[in-house]
């Protein structure tokens, strides 16, 4: 009976049913395709084409592509495939994950639907977890696809943007999974759209899919950099601003808490700093600076907004009038303060642009991916990545014996037993793999080995090229390899000769990992392709895993019956309730990884509105109308703002009028008498239609194409400092929300509400900034865009850092360069002498 249900409620094998009729669909083809000649093989690639140009569609052709494919690679790789590697294609090629047993020729699998997938012609990319394998699979793979008429690209980290296009041009593009996330960020930080290496993200196949999509879900990619931000300018706006007077030189309105120069403010500015305009685009930093120094001196207040403590600023919740530690008011803000109390102006690193591999991978049209070990997390692929795991049988019987596990009392007595048993096996020539959690631990071992006189590799994936060699040769007769659980990985550990007689390899866990995954796939390592091995794990009471999972019941019953370190126990139960103490860690892990992607979906959905609003910006031939949607919502906040009060003669008119001049109109542009008699809506529209007519005479000045120019790099410059500005204040955001959940607040829910709001006010910053410039800028023959900061990327979490090129000059300034406040003058002789 239970033989029966097992069958009905089986998915896998119902999956494994329909596909088995697949794959002897083009097993049937095997004899055609055997009787082409190389070129009738060859011409298939354009024939498919053609069918698909006609309407018919890639599941139409899979049996003959696989075929084809599979025909190709006995001729080209001396590899025919097996009957279940055909099968792994199909699953690959629905978009699910193949788990596939180490040794079953994973990267044979993913050639038939990388083939089929590429033909479409938007490519596809195979994604690996280290640059040796990308480099390595695209060589021995590449040679296939080659050979079929397809191009092939590989994706490293060290080459030009004019290689990386090349790369990504190729019908097939082998790369690892940090570049690729790099190479998005930088694409969306582009000046111009050529030079993007990206296409659409069309389909992937990500070998170790378990690793990439699981193991490094929460370590975000990120593109950081010193934000263009010098402290001497900081200094000079401060002791500037400190000369201005209320009402004179600048206008505060309270309500809004909106502080401006006024005429004669623009004018003392641009005489104080040597400029001859303010508003022009070379100036834009001298006047963010000045806007941030008023406003520090204006708005913030010491012992309201902020404290001094310690020779820091600290910010002063509003709310609650608790000190905010580690946080940092942004866009610069922060260091106006600093400039204004006279303490140590601190150069922030900025988040320029950051994505997670979850939201990164989740935009290809279709995903797949393999492993040997997906299973037991398959709730995670297929709730955040709507992805199945799909167990393909091994093409023969596995005939490794997996032995239960040891428990010893103490770490010493499990040590002791782990050396001793590899010694024996080392005696009669058995290759052994001792698989390590951490590289202490396998330095350890080494120690022992190397006191009992036992040669040995040791290896903690620090050297990718040299660490799939040792791998590689841990078959061989008399070798002893200690790696620790991840290393060589996607390497294939083959036997050598006589070792089969002597048992196969010898697999040796010194301690269960917190992830059944893990311990699967040392386990993997040994009896590929029904090899014959051995598999044992050796745990202690004193183990991590088991220290925090209730081992003190066992430990006492050791004690009671006067155990001693050298005999260990083999226990079921010890066996179920580790197994059951990782079923925890793994539910553990996967709700953190939830709840990060939780909140990076805010982020997600803003990331997408501003990489799109760029990329039209990019492609736009004209932005004209674009700019007046922006000045049209500008002026209608502005009024909205001025004219809160119910009654119109509450309305601040005034105030309207200067923040007007001071952003979109020309001086006496419009009255207070001329507005006092029309409705908000009226008033938008008068503003508006002189607005227009001040853009008309501006295009008339210039040549077309340098006012095209012109609002691409307001535009550009505008977005991307706002954009950058935006993430990091969202990261501070992020830092401080949980402590919200001390009061019955759900901190996700604040998350999203505060980040909303946080965006909104971004995109009005930016459309009011945008609007003055347009409006404000004098525009010269020397355009040109800019980035806004300079960048390298970081894996975040993974303990090292992924550097890149600078992508713009440094931003110090030497005694002998223009000085920053636009003076054209040396700095020596201008601000340089300031002290």
């Amino acid at each position: 009976m239970i033989g029966i249900l097992k069958k009905v409620f089986d998915t896998n094998q119902r999956q494994i049913n329909r596909m088995q009729k697949i794959v002897d669909q083009v097993d049937a083809l095997g004899p055609e395709m055997t009787n082409l000649t190389d070129e009738q093989l060859k011409a298939k690639t354009p024939e498919f084409k053609e069918r698909l140009a006609k309407g018919e569609t890639v599941d139409d052709l899979l049996p003959e592509a696989f075929a084809v494919v599979r025909e190709a690679a006995t001729r080209i790789l001396g590899m025919r495939p097996y009957p279940v590697q055909i099968m792994g294609g199909i699953s690959l090629h629905e978009g699910n994950i193949s788990e596939m047993k180490t040794g079953e020729g994973k990267t044979l699998t993913s050639t038939m639907p990388v083939y089929l997938n590429a033909l479409t012609g938007k490519g596809v990319h195979v994604v690996t977890v280290n640059e040796y394998l990308a480099h390595r699979d695209a060589n021995e793979m590449g040679q296939l696809h080659e050979f079929l008429g397809l191009t092939v690209g590989l994706n490293l980290n060290s080459m030009s943007r004019e290689e990386k296009q090349e790369a990504y041009a190729a019908d097939i593009t082998y790369s690892t999974n940090n570049e690729l996330g790099f190479d998005y960020l930088r694409d969306n930080m582009v000046l111009y759209k050529e030079q993007r290496v990206q296409r659409p993200l069309h389909y992937a196949v990500i070998d170790e899919v378990d690793s990439i999509l699981i193991d490094e879900a929460r370590t975000p990619l990120i593109i950081s950099g010193q934000a263009k931000k010098s402290a001497e300018l900081y200094l000079f706006a401060n002791a500037f601003v400190r000369t201005l007077r209320q009402e004179t030189d600048f206008s505060y309105d309270e309500k809004t808490k909106n502080v401006m120069l006024t005429e004669e403010g623009i004018n003392k500015a641009e005489k104080s700093f040597h400029v001859e305009n303010l508003f022009d685009l070379k100036h834009v930093t001298l006047l963010h600076h000045i806007n941030q120094a008023l406003r520090a001196h204006v708005v913030m207040s010491l012992d309201i907004d902020y404290v001094v403590q310690d020779g820091e600023i600290v910010i002063v919740d509003q709310f609650t009038g608790r000190l905010m530690k580690g946080r940092r008011y942004s866009e610069g803000l922060h260091q106006a303060i600093e400039a204004k109390e006279g303490v140590e102006i601190q150069n922030e690193s900025m988040t320029l642009a950051t994505i997670t591999f979850q939201n990164y991978f989740r935009m290809y049209e279709k995903l797949s991916g393999m492993t040997g070990t997906a299973k037991t997390e398959e709730e995670e692929f297929r709730n955040i990545y709507n992805m199945h795991v799909i167990v393909i049988p091994t093409n023969r019987d596995i005939a490794r014996d997996d032995r239960p596990d040891l428990i010893f009392k103490t770490m010493e007595g499990k040590f002791n037993a782990v050396v001793e048993d590899i010694v024996e096996r080392y005696k009669k020539g058995q290759p052994v793999l001792v698989g390590t959690v951490a590289i202490e631990t396998s330095e350890l071992i080494s120690k022992m080995l190397l006191r009992k006189g036992v040669k040995h590799n040791i290896l903690n994936a620090k050297n990718h090229a040299r660490e799939a060699d040792i791998i590689a040769d841990a078959g061989q007769k008399g070798s002893v390899t200690i790696a620790t659980n991840m290393a060589g990985r996607g390497t294939d550990i083959k036997l050598g000769e006589g070792v089969k007689e002597v048992g196969g390899l010898a697999v040796i866990g010194t301690e269960r990992h917190e992830s059944r995954r893990i311990d699967n796939q040392l386990r993997g390592r040994s009896g590929r392709q029904g090899d014959s091995g051995v598999t044992q794990f050796y745990l202690s009471m004193e183990d991590e895993l088991m220290r925090r999972f209730g081992s003190d019941n066992m430990r006492m019953m050791m004690d009671r019956l006067g155990m001693d370190d050298s005999q260990p126990i083999e226990s079921k139960m010890v066996s179920r309730a580790v197994e059951s103490a990782q079923k925890r860690v793994e539910g553990n892990n996967y709700d953190a990884r939830k709840q990060l992607l939780q909140y990076d979906d805010v982020l997600r959905q803003q990331r997408e509105v501003i990489y799109k609003q760029r990329q039209d910006v990019l492609e736009s031939e004209n932005l004209r109308s674009i700019i007046e949607d922006m000045i049209h919502g500008t002026i209608e906040r502005a009024v909205g703002t001025h004219t809160i009060e119910e009654l119109d003669e509450d309305w601040n008119i005034k105030g309207l009028i200067d923040y007007l001049e001071a952003s979109v109109l020309e001086e006496g542009d419009v009255t207070e008498d001329e507005l006092r008699r029309l409705a908000p809506e009226e008033m938008t529209d008068l503003i508006f239609g002189k607005v227009k007519q001040h853009y008309d005479a501006k295009e008339e000045i210039l040549p077309y194409e340098q006012m095209r120019e012109f609002e691409k790099v307001v535009v550009l410059r505008v977005v991307d400092t706002k954009w950058m500005d935006h993430i990091d204040a969202m990261d501070h955001l992020r830092e401080g929300i949980h402590l919200r959940a001390y009061g019955q607040i759900d901190p996700l829910r604040e998350y999203q509400m505060e980040g909303f709001a946080m965006f909104e006010a971004m995109i009005a910053a930016i459309e009011e900034e945008i609007a003055r410039y347009i409006m404000k800028a004098q525009i010269e023959n020397n355009l040109e865009r800019q980035e806004v900061a300079q960048g390298e990327a970081v894996h975040q979490g993974d303990g090292e850092e992924v550097k890149r090129k600078p992508v713009v000059k440094n931003d110090q300034i030497g005694r002998n360069d223009p000085c920053p406040c636009g003076s054209g003058k040396k700095y020596k002789s201008c601000h340089g002498i300031i002290k």
